[in-house]
């Protein structure tokens, strides 16, 4: 039984939509932080190193450079001819909206590319970057705005260093879909301070507000930042490989089936990953969801509509 048949992923709504796959290509293309340039901190979130999410990223090779790479590597493992160009790295909507726009614009250009997929903090999408991806969205292009919220508890947010608070998801959240952008939300389980709980209740909020795609990334410390100090010094212990996938299975019941999957696990290269070291395990961590949902004999949406709120909120 393939993860596909328990959870709504993205690759399979892609494949019904387009009748064919579809597969996204990573891009860095220069940008920064408002977290790391000053205007809103220095030194970015404490679990940062870009590299972590973006393998091969700061290697100044060019858009184009990055697309023919991309798409060798996605022929040789799946075979897609489509593509969507996926600004991954950093903020990818920090910059003024023209260059922006030569941006979005150059890599839409390359052969085979139906759209985009923009990752950025939802502190940094004014209502001008909105409009350029609405005006994508209404000449036929597959545009997604994918937001780093990682956390619906401000405490939480300010232990990391975010910059930024749940609120500001809210109002860029509802901006967007208000205009027809659909939102994927990116969360990460076993953040300093949080429990499962923690976890649930972020989901909860989110699905309150309202989105369209999630991504669970599991926490993971890595070289160069000051995460991996409080690691050292026994100020941080990550989540263990089993409950992380007890808590994904959790978050998965709970997601309506309507909202896609982008991804349920994450991974970091060996050679900036400290720990724990089964984040460099994505398909025994994928294959444990799958066999907890089977063991469980539930799937994505079995449980939504019968659990309790722990708590309401405000916004």
């Amino acid at each position: 039984m393939p993860l596909s048949d328990v959870v709504h992923t993205f690759g399979q709504w892609l494949l019904a939509r387009y009748g064919q796959r579809v597969h996204k290509i990573a891009l860095d293309a220069g940008f920064t932080c408002p977290n790391r340039d000053g205007s809103k901190g220095v030194g970015g979130c404490t679990f940062c190193n870009n590299a972590s999410f973006s393998p091969g990223a700061r290697l100044h090779k060019s858009l184009d450079e990055q697309m023919q790479s991309g798409k060798k590597g996605v022929g040789r493992c799946t075979g897609a001819e489509k593509y969507l160009a996926y600004f991954q790295a950093y903020t990818n909507t920090y910059a003024d909206v023209e260059e922006l726009r030569k941006l979005y614009d150059q890599a839409l250009a390359y052969p085979g590319v139906i759209g985009l997929a923009v990752g950025t903090r939802p502190d940094c999408v004014p209502p001008a970057v909105l409009d350029l991806l609405e005006g994508y969205r209404d000449r036929g292009h597959e545009v997604w705005l994918e937001l780093g919220l990682q956390s619906a508890f401000d405490e939480s947010l300010a232990r990391v260093n975010r910059g930024h608070g749940f609120a500001e998801y809210v109002t860029t959240c509802r901006a967007a879909r208000q205009r027809g952008l659909p939102v994927c939300t990116h969360l990460i389980l076993g953040l300093p301070g949080e429990t499962a709980w923690h976890g649930r209740e972020t989901l909860n909020r989110v699905l309150d507000v309202g989105t369209d795609g999630l991504k669970l990334h599991p926490l993971h410390v890595v070289k160069h930042t000051l995460l991996a100090h409080q690691w050292r010094l026994g100020e941080y212990s990550p989540m263990a490989m089993d409950d992380y996938i007890r808590l994904a299975a959790d978050l998965i019941e709970r997601t309506p089936e309507c909202i896609t999957y982008h991804r349920v696990t994450g991974t970091a290269p060996a050679d900036v990953l400290l720990a724990p070291a089964w984040c460099q395990q994505k398909w025994a961590v994928l294959n444990g969801i799958e066999n907890e949902l089977k063991r469980r004999k539930t799937r994505q949406g079995s449980c939504v509509g019968t659990i309790n709120r722990d708590i309401r909120y405000a916004v």
